[in-house]
């Protein structure tokens, strides 16, 4: 169910070059050229189930990839802005919401997070598997919070560092996982309240095979 994003499967050992080259346009224009989908098209489970019931606004989806969680929220009634570093995908995410019939409530913008390029400002703000290197992790989850309108919501979700046992991850790219609690620590209380702060563990189909996987699920909302 999960687009999982900026992360890779397998344990093949990759030089430092290559690690660096992960995070640059050019990398996830070539990945999502490579084939007609990348993601599985669902929604993630623990996104719908964090957002269901919330009033539907103005919604930012940071690290869209080919726009599925978007093409959901829209759904919902929600004005969503899809952004991404990759111009290919937002290409797909658009013609996902066309088919899907939400066009007209959703838009689309190429940005760097890493690079902290401008951010839409949304009542929600999501951000599913944007695993950042840990020198730019404060500064780039900072830049996310910030684009939350007073009295909005963030949603972030990844890959649990308890991952990194299920040889499903990069072992080149485990020091990418990060807790609930890395999230947490850079919301100030006096700004936020944060209402969930937990690992959910689901079931993942990788190859035909099932696995136990932990994602981090967090949902905070900033003080008007």
């Amino acid at each position: 169910m999960s687009h999982e994003h900026r992360h890779e499967h397998g344990t093949d050992s990759q030089d430092p070059a290559d690690l660096r080259h992960m995070f640059t346009a050019e990398f996830w224009d070539e990945r999502y050229a490579g084939s007609d989908r990348v993601w599985s098209g669902h929604p993630n489970a623990a996104l719908v189930e964090e957002v269901d019931g919330l009033a539907p606004a103005t919604a930012v989806d940071v690290g869209c990839g080919e726009g599925a969680d978007v093409v959901w929220l829209a759904s919902r009634g929600w004005k969503v802005t899809g952004v991404d570093v990759s111009g290919v995908a937002l290409a797909k995410a658009a013609e996902h919401a066309a088919r899907a019939g939400v066009a007209d409530r959703t838009s689309w913008q190429r940005a760097d997070v890493f690079a902290l390029d401008p951010l839409p400002v949304g009542d929600l703000v999501t951000a599913s598997y944007v695993h950042v290197p840990p020198d730019l992790f404060a500064a780039v989850y900072g830049h996310v919070a910030a684009s939350v309108a007073p009295g909005g919501t963030l949603v972030v979700l990844a890959h649990h560092p308890d991952d990194q046992h299920t040889g499903l991850r990069n072992s080149d790219l485990t020091h990418l996982l990060f807790t609930p609690e890395a999230v947490t620590a850079l919301l100030d209380p006096a700004d936020w309240e944060v209402v969930t702060s937990r690992v959910l563990t689901r079931e993942h189909v990788h190859e035909g095979t099932s696995h136990q996987v932990s994602d981090t699920v967090v949902r905070a909302v900033r003080r008007s």
